[in-house]
């Protein structure tokens, strides 16, 4: 898979098999993380990654789906997270957070595997679940697993709202080229 096909394939996907991820698997996401452009090269990430099957519920437990989508039920749940943590106050370094999350994700397109960016965590309890130190704070989670529903993108004039088809696929709103893009200047 080259690098357009993954960026333009790629979507979030909530709803996974209950098939665990290789350990081998979770080790190239998190080097496709810490591969990341960070500048000055600080690289003020940090990374958990959790696979026991009691921790990753627990983890479910402490983050927001999106609300159109639903909660993925019982058997369809992520299989392993990957929490993003950052020296110091997660904003001041979240372009490079944010870089290091969408390696992962495309990273784990690449491996066939669905995932989904969080910023909706409750920190404060994962921090304790995770033992994570002071002196760092999560940025985000990426929930993962292998896919058990496809997502699609779709050029809109309108809304932006993602929803769930009546044959269950996701349906990402995407902005046309010609109405967010100009060459030189806007007018």
């Amino acid at each position: 898979m080259d690098v357009e096909q993954a960026i333009m394939e790629r979507r979030t996907i909530r709803r996974f098999s209950p098939e665990p991820i290789p350990e081998e698997a979770l080790l190239r996401l998190v080097d496709a993380g810490r591969m990341a452009a960070s500048a000055g090269n600080r690289q003020p990430w940090r990374f958990i990654v959790a696979r026991e099957p009691d921790l990753v519920e627990e983890v479910f437990q402490n983050v927001a789906w999106l609300p159109a989508a639903g909660d993925p039920p019982e058997g369809q749940r992520p299989t392993a997270y990957i929490a993003i943590l950052t020296e110091g106050e997660a904003g001041r370094h979240a372009s490079d957070c944010g870089a290091a999350a969408q390696n992962i994700c495309l990273m784990a397109h690449a491996l066939g595997l669905g995932s989904c960016w969080i910023g909706s965590v409750h920190r404060d309890n994962c921090c304790k679940l995770l033992g994570i130190p002071a002196e760092l704070e999560i940025y985000g989670v990426i929930a993962l697993g292998y896919p058990a529903e496809s997502a699609v993108a779709e050029e809109v004039d309108n809304s932006l709202s993602v929803y769930r088809d009546p044959e269950g696929v996701i349906r990402v709103p995407k902005r046309r080229r010609d109405a967010i893009m100009r060459f030189n200047c806007w007018q």
